[in-house]
């Protein structure tokens, strides 16, 4: 089972104490993946459609918990392609069933009228905090996905409207994630890529499950990662210190040729002679070797200095 598998189930179980978070919750099911049929007498039914059966599971659990409905509803299981893909049909077939349902869910107008279903969701639905995560986890539910923490931190929910997405992303802001909105085919994408923002999701959801996992697995990948930074930065450090010895040593022997090291002053040929001798050993080791000792800065103003000479020799 998918890491995002995993969170659905979690929250295929997750209810709302309250009915009116309830609500808030199905509206988002609804409006994500339920449409409402007219018949030739003017007669409403609702269906739902989904291929995850965690999602279907939710849906009929809530509007049997929240309208005393299960007797009206049915489950379908259906082939859709070659593929053997499942469809899970959810139907509320009675028309004083569906009317209770849309009249909770705020989708019917003033003169009875079904309201546009790509449209935002009621404010009335999310006033509260509790409300507001309910409609988020219904929404994730319906048309979202999160991706497999040990390989990317991605965290998206599909919408069909840009009203819908940009209304998604207002009601997950206060909550601290930085959402963002954009446009793949069709759809309006409400996405989240930083690690730390998709725990909070996860909180915001009340997936507490999957948001230890997670936690657990960002903690094993930010160790890794900084114990690579470590050994890098220690491996160039390395490599540039041995590159400044090879460069000392090169410039020594330069000067020890063309004029010897017996003209330098003594504290220069003290060092020069030291550098020779110990190649590999860094600028504190050689301080510590002179007589009194230097520090590091010391016997570095001193190896520049060699160097400079030696540049001096080979432009005359």
């Amino acid at each position: 089972m998918s890491f995002s598998s995993e969170v659905k189930e979690e929250l295929s179980h997750q209810m709302g104490a309250a009915r009116h978070c309830q609500i808030a919750e199905l509206s988002a099911l609804i409006g994500m993946c339920g449409s409402v049929l007219i018949s030739a007498s003017n007669r409403y039914s609702l269906k739902i459609y989904t291929e995850n059966l965690t999602v279907a599971r939710k849906c009929f659990t809530l509007l049997q918990k929240t309208f005393n409905i299960c007797c009206d509803v049915s489950v379908r299981l259906q082939k859709r392609d070659a593929r053997g893909s499942q469809i899970f049909t959810i139907l509320v077939r009675q028309h004083e069933d569906v009317m209770r349902v849309l009249q909770a869910l705020k989708l019917l107008q003033d003169d009875g009228e079904i309201m546009e279903q790509v449209s935002p969701a009621n404010q009335l639905l999310v006033q509260n905090s509790c409300c507001r995560r309910a409609f988020i986890r219904g929404a994730f539910l319906a048309a979202g996905s999160v991706s497999d923490p040990v390989k990317s931190y991605h965290f998206e929910i599909a919408c069909s409207s840009r009203a819908r997405a940009e209304q998604l992303q207002m009601l997950i802001h206060p909550f601290g994630p930085d959402a963002r909105i954009v446009q793949r085919k069709k759809y309006h994408i409400v996405y989240i890529k930083e690690g730390a923002q998709i725990v909070d999701m996860l909180n915001i959801m009340e997936a507490h499950v999957s948001l230890m996992n997670l936690e657990n697995i960002r903690i094993v990948r930010e160790m890794r990662n900084a114990v690579n930074r470590k050994v890098n930065c220690e491996a160039a450090n390395i490599s540039k210190t041995v590159s400044a010895a090879v460069k000392q040593v090169e410039d020594i022997r330069y000067l020890q040729r063309v004029r010897g090291l017996d003209s330098l002053p003594d504290n220069l040929a003290d060092i020069a002679q030291l550098r020779l001798e110990n190649p590999d050993a860094t600028l504190k080791e050689l301080g510590m070797m002179l007589t009194p000792a230097v520090g590091k800065s010391g016997v570095n103003h001193r190896l520049r200095k060699l160097s400079r000479m030696a540049e001096e020799l080979r432009q005359n």
